[in-house]
Formats: C-alpha cells, sequence, structure tokens
C-alpha cells in the first residue's frame, strides 16, 4: 500500500470571479437508472476478478433492484409541511431510522426476491429468501427497524442483503419525489441530507461545472452531496488526513485516512475511469479495505450490502 502526502486544504482555491459557478449542494437519483448503472459496472469489473462469482451476484441483485425501481416504484410520500419543518431544524426529511415507511417497500422486496437469479446460489441464501417469502408484515418490519438500527443478529444475517437492497430501492424512490430545491445539507455533513444515512462513498467529479468537486454517495437513498474536499468525514478533522491505496493500481480509488479518528473513507477519482460508480466500485475494491484495516482504521461506515450479523444487538 502507498501513502500520499495530506492532501491540501481543501476550500476552493480556482478562479473566484463572477463566471465561476458553485458546484450544485444536492443531486437526487434518478432511479430509472442508479441500478441499472451499477448493475453494468458490476458486470464489468467482475471479468478476471479475484471475487468474480460474488460481483456477478450483486450485479443480479442490482438488475432485480432495477426491476422493482422501474416497475412497482415502491416509495413514501412526504408533504410540503413536512419537509419543510424538517429541513429549517437541519433534519432529513426521510430520516431512515425514524421514517414511518409505506407498506410499499415490502411488496418491493417480494418482487425483488422474485426477480433474483438463484441458479447457483448456496442453501443458506436460498433458505433466507424462503423465510423473507413466509414472514408477515410485522416480521419484515422488525427486519427492516433492526437494520436501520443497525441491530442485525446472527440469525437475521441471511436475510440482511435481502432487506437492505429493498430498502435501497424504496428510499431512492422516496428520495426522487423529493424537490431538491427545499432540502438543505445537514449541519453533521458526513449524513446525507435526504435520509440521515451516512454515504458508501465519495467521488471526485472530473466533469460539469465544478470538476474538483467532491460528492458523497448515500448508502440508502443514493443521493449526492457536495461535501469539501480535504475534511475528515467522520471527525470534521484536516490536520492528519492522507490519501492511501494499493501499490500499482490506476489510481481511481483511495483511502482517506484520518489520523484523529482513525477512520477511513474511500474516494474515486473520475479522471482515471468516467465510467466508475461508487456502489459498484466500493464493492470491487474491498481489498483496499483490509490493507486500511491492517493498518489500524476502521471505515467510517459499512456497505449496508455488506452488513454481518452479531449474537445479540450491535
Amino acid at each position: 500500500m502507498k501513502q500520499a502526502e495530506a492532501p491540501p486544504n481543501a476550500k476552493w482555491s480556482g478562479p473566484s470571479h463572477a463566471g465561476v459557478k458553485a458546484p450544485d449542494p444536492i443531486l437526487l437519483a434518478d432511479p430509472s437508472r442508479r441500478f441499472a448503472a451499477t448493475a453494468k459496472r458490476l458486470d464489468d469489473l467482475a471479468a478476471g476478478h479475484p471475487m468474480e462469482a460474488w460481483l456477478r451476484f450483486m450485479a443480479g441483485l442490482a438488475r432485480a433492484q432495477h426491476a422493482v425501481a422501474t416497475t412497482l416504484g415502491p416509495a413514501g410520500t412526504l408533504g410540503a409541511d413536512a419537509v419543510a419543518l424538517a429541513t429549517e431544524a437541519r433534519l432529513p426529511p426521510l430520516a431512515a431510522d425514524g421514517h414511518r415507511r409505506d407498506a410499499s417497500w415490502r411488496d418491493g422486496l417480494m418482487l425483488l426476491l422474485d426477480r433474483i437469479d438463484v441458479a447457483g446460489l448456496p442453501p443458506p441464501a436460498l433458505d433466507a429468501m424462503e423465510a423473507l417469502r413466509r414472514g408477515d408484515d410485522a416480521t419484515l418490519d422488525r427486519l427492516a427497524d433492526n437494520f436501520l438500527r443497525g441491530r442485525v443478529t446472527t440469525a437475521d444475517a441471511g436475510a440482511a442483503v435481502f432487506v437492505a437492497a429493498a430498502l435501497q430501492v424504496y428510499f431512492t424512490c422516496s428520495a426522487a419525489r423529493l424537490n431538491v430545491d427545499e432540502l438543505r445539507l445537514l449541519e453533521e455533513r458526513g449524513l446525507c441530507p435526504c435520509c440521515g444515512s451516512p454515504p458508501v462513498a465519495g467521488v471526485i467529479t472530473a466533469s460539469g461545472t465544478t470538476p474538483g468537486t467532491r460528492y458523497l454517495y448515500c448508502s440508502m437513498c443514493s443521493t449526492a452531496w457536495n461535501h469539501v474536499r480535504a475534511v475528515c468525514i467522520t471527525c470534521g478533522g484536516t490536520r492528519h488526513l492522507s490519501l492511501q491505496s494499493i501499490e500499482g493500481d490506476s489510481g481511481l480509488v483511495k483511502a482517506e485516512t484520518c489520523a484523529d479518528c482513525h477512520t477511513y473513507s474511500k474516494l474515486f477519482f473520475q479522471v482515471h475511469d468516467m465510467q466508475s460508480d461508487p456502489f459498484a466500485d466500493d464493492l470491487a475494491s474491498l481489498g483496499l479495505d483490509l490493507l486500511v484495516a491492517e493498518a489500524g482504521f476502521a471505515r467510517h461506515a459499512p456497505n449496508p450490502l455488506l452488513l454481518s450479523g452479531e449474537d445479540g444487538d450491535r
């Protein structure tokens, strides 16, 4: 693993004349494209990858998510007053751990299970899928609540990936119904302004009106929001940051590590691959996670599709 010098101060240092446009603070995802793009990228990355079989399974899961998002489109709807009340208080209007979910999320879960290609899946995965199909509304909502509150038990770990995938579709479709002009960034900038979830990764843009901008991508509702560069997204520290990467790689992915709080987050640099997708590339770069973890850094938040259960509550 190679280490770069600490990145420069993150404040915008380019031209400051009137012709320079500030980056959009919040970008809502398009449910008709979000999961299809991830599936395609995972298929592309899987070829010859050490984890090819697993990445192809995840690509199939993303295709099932796309089917749900574009046919059923499970979502909750918030009134303008509720959104205004939340944003004025600098709270996420779709707070993932407190939002009263519409029942359509369960319909989305059932459709998701029907659209997954089960060929080659191990028996525990098939058993988990069957248990979800048999589960009543209360059981499914309990599983969702426990997942969103970080309380996935060992007994529920097999079902967690499917519940997480269904919730991603639900929250992505729900966020897409919001008016981006009515939203505001949270005071805790490392959390999603729509649902309050942590990001899966950050992207450093290479195109648009403000190339070089960092956007964080929500692990749950897929919303992207601007976050100043060279600031730790966990503790807000700036003095002891460095960029870590795997020796000899393409430069697409780096881990921004913070020696103050001993956490890290991933950054994808579009300049090295304009086809990169933060959701897909995060899964395909687990080797970097292992190396950074061995160096003593903890990930700022887990990828929701990789949560493992523990005995008892987390």
